[in-house]
């Protein structure tokens, strides 16, 4: 059993497809594209590059993906993109195959909503259960960790990285790093507190909720310089265990950040 190309879609005889894909009127298939069972390709997309693309996902019309990365240092050099399963990607979204200057490949996880005109740049590592709303504009070698929410028309400058169960304000500009947990805004993108009703959707206990809270009041109300406020949240981390499993990730990325994070 074939996959179910409509007549007037051009498929490369060596891209692999499984029976059950379905790919629309005058969409574009490359050479070099894997694509899993029931996903479905729309109308007028192309998809192209070192592509491997998982199960259930659903690109609407329009689309652009697998195209090479819009950076001068590239010379046609075989890089990837990898896509997981149950993704929505809707009209006008682009994303980028990666480059050698880092670890050639873009990747995006599962069950992410990807909204009209989105842009996801060489080497991007996006997580799952990410929301990218309308018309986010992402510079290369981005980072966006698991359940993050990104809002309508945010840039996110090059080499930033986004943490998990965050919240971004539509039109927000990051300059630097957005820690875990936290909710920003603005351009400069400023933090204004907790994402703790995004927490409490996804089964957070109210005593992993206030140590977060209290370690935003730490690092953001405080007046601390940033390491003295990491050094308090260790040593809440040595004398409340409870605290510690809460509070891990936000001093593990805070201490990865080569960017900085975000400041009032």
């Amino acid at each position: 059993m074939s996959a179910q190309i409509h007549p007037t879609a051009l498929v490369d005889p060596q891209a692999q497809l499984h029976p059950t894909v379905s790919v629309g009127a005058y969409s574009i298939i490359g050479p070099h594209v894997q694509i899993g069972a029931n996903t479905v390709v729309g109308s007028h997309c192309v998809i192209d590059g070192h592509t491997t693309i998982g199960c259930d996902n659903q690109f609407y019309r329009f689309c652009s993906v697998g195209g090479i990365p819009q950076d001068k240092k590239y010379a046609g050099e075989a890089t990837r993109l990898e896509i997981g399963d149950r993704n929505m990607f809707r009209e006008y979204v682009t994303i980028n195959i990666g480059t050698t200057q880092d670890v050639g490949v873009t990747r995006m996880g599962s069950d992410n909503w990807v909204m009209a005109y989105v842009h996801v740049a060489h080497d991007c590592q996006v997580g799952s259960h990410v929301i990218l709303a309308n018309g986010v504009q992402m510079g290369g070698h981005v980072h966006i960790g698991d359940w993050a929410i990104v809002g309508g028309l945010a840039a996110v400058h090059q080499f930033g990285r986004i943490g998990a169960h965050s919240m971004t304000g539509g039109q927000s500009a990051l300059h630097m790093d957005i820690p875990p947990y936290v909710m920003g805004s603005g351009n400069p993108c400023v933090p204004v507190g907790i994402n703790a009703e995004g927490l409490k959707r996804r089964g957070f206990s109210p005593e992993a909720i206030t140590a977060l809270r209290d370690a935003y009041k730490i690092i953001y109300r405080r007046g601390l310089s940033l390491s003295d406020a990491c050094e308090e949240l260790r040593a809440r981390q040595k004398s409340e265990p409870a605290v510690a499993q809460a509070i891990e990730p936000l001093l593990a990325f805070i201490a990865a950040s080569t960017r900085g994070i975000i400041r009032p």
